[in-house]
């Protein structure tokens, strides 16, 4: 089964569509009917539009950050969805593919600390986006406490007084949190220490799917992605979410992705794998495997980044005693590799097929990365297609639907964060 349109094509082998297209309405039903609702942490539905209504804002916000201390270099400082959705975004769309622009810091450990310091060389030169919807995140707090230190120190060290090197190192940062203050420990020190502007992270819009929050769209624009091609790529994504919403096979991939997952469970097949192509999908596999783990809450999906893994993969992917499905997401190659490029797609396509179920996903490129609408469109789909398979197993199974999705929710995470809360650590404490 073929799906096409200008930005992705998806070729489908091995399942049996027609099983599910009497319940094709009630999928888009339980879908729809959630969608944007408060307390449903589906606001990200609707999300790329209300962004893209705010573009010019967060390009200014952008200069006007790089203006205030000269610095030329952003590190974002998070963790899970502040962190790896900005770092697939990044990498899909060609940008900061020197690293010399955008850098990550999300560890609390010493080494890991050197290591990021390292790469900043003068920690006067860069302006760095604290992301935290609580704005209390172990992680983050702990990075954000040293680096404003450092900050500080190094103006005292110009010859500033202490009061002035503060106001001077708190011009170097930006908050990415919820609106209010009053949920937000992030929020109350942006607004006393005078940080430039209000980034958010919206309502209801879980990390993992995140991916057109203002964390992730501000980076983008500061690491140089233009104008017009981030209201493509929302325009893109805005165009995912309506086709998400039909109730038209034909029409809606994520709800055929989520059928194709969802029909290897039903089926008994409880390991799969989704493998993508190429360097540009460097850190989309850490994105990619954040939604599966806290979505589908299990760890039993592959996915990881080929050439690098197939060798290694393969002896457990073609061992005829383990059932698999199968997934490959390649970039469309008009470059002077295609010959080469197409011979090892058409390979691996060839033994996923024999295999077990596949689909084979081809993007469309411009450059190092994807296009804009490209870029747009297969990141909505992710988030969809997760949902979805979850809708698709439980009324197939005839599973009553919870208050609220599993799939959108985490509550497990709390069985570390209680420990981490218990006193032993405090978060952002500079070791002697």
């Amino acid at each position: 089964m073929l799906t096409k349109n200008s930005n992705l094509v998806t070729n489908f082998s091995g399942v049996d569509f027609s099983k599910y297209s009497s319940n094709v309405g009630t999928f888009v039903s339980e879908f729809s009917s959630r969608a944007n609702q408060k307390g449903q942490f589906l606001n990200w539905v609707n999300l790329p539009q209300e962004q893209a209504k705010r573009v010019d804002s967060l390009y200014e916000l952008a200069e006007n950050l790089r203006n205030l201390t000269g610095a030329k270099k952003l590190s974002v400082m998070g963790i899970g969805g502040s962190k790896h959705t900005v770092e697939h975004m990044l990498s899909i769309n060609g940008l900061n593919v020197r690293q010399d622009v955008i850098e990550f810091y999300s560890d609390v450990d010493s080494a890991s600390l050197e290591r990021f310091l390292y790469r900043l060389g003068n920690v006067l030169e860069s302006n760095f986006m604290i992301a935290s919807k609580s704005g209390s995140t172990f992680e983050t707090k702990d990075g954000f406490l040293r680096v404003l230190q450092m900050l500080t120190d190094a103006y005292v060290t110009q010859g500033k007084s202490v009061e002035e090197a503060s106001k001077l190192a708190n011009r170097h940062f930006i908050a990415v949190t919820d609106a209010n203050a009053e949920k937000s420990e992030l929020r109350r020190t942006s607004n006393e220490n005078g940080w430039l502007g209000d980034l958010y992270i919206h309502d209801y819009v879980g990390g993992r799917f995140s991916a057109f929050d203002d964390h992730a769209l501000f980076t983008l624009a500061y690491a140089g992605m233009k104008k017009e091609d981030m209201v493509k790529m929302l325009n893109a994504a805005q165009a995912v979410s309506t086709e998400s919403l039909t109730a038209d096979l034909n029409v809606n991939d994520a709800l055929k992705e989520g059928i194709f997952w969802a029909d290897a469970k039903l089926n008994g097949i409880s390991a799969s794998v989704h493998q993508y192509m190429g360097s540009i999908f460097e850190n989309t596999v850490y994105w990619h495997a954040q939604m599966q783990n806290e979505s589908v809450k299990d760890t039993l999906k592959q996915v990881a980044k080929v050439p690098d893994a197939m060798h290694h993969s393969a002896e457990a992917h073609f061992n005829p005693a383990n059932s698999l499905v199968f997934a490959l997401t390649v970039p469309q190659d008009n470059g002077v590799c295609r010959e080469n490029a197409q011979s090892y797609i058409d390979a691996l396509s060839k033994s996923y097929e024999v295999s077990g179920a596949f689909f084979l996903e081809t993007v469309e490129t411009r450059g190092m990365g994807m296009t804009p609408e490209a870029a747009g469109a297969m990141t909505q789909l992710r988030a969809f297609a997760t949902v979805y398979q979850e809708i698709v197993e439980k009324v197939m199974t005839k599973t009553s639907f919870p208050e609220v999705l599993d799939s959108v929710l985490q509550p497990h995470v709390e069985f570390y964060k209680k420990n981490l809360k218990g006193g032993v650590v405090v978060p952002g404490r500079i070791s002697k």
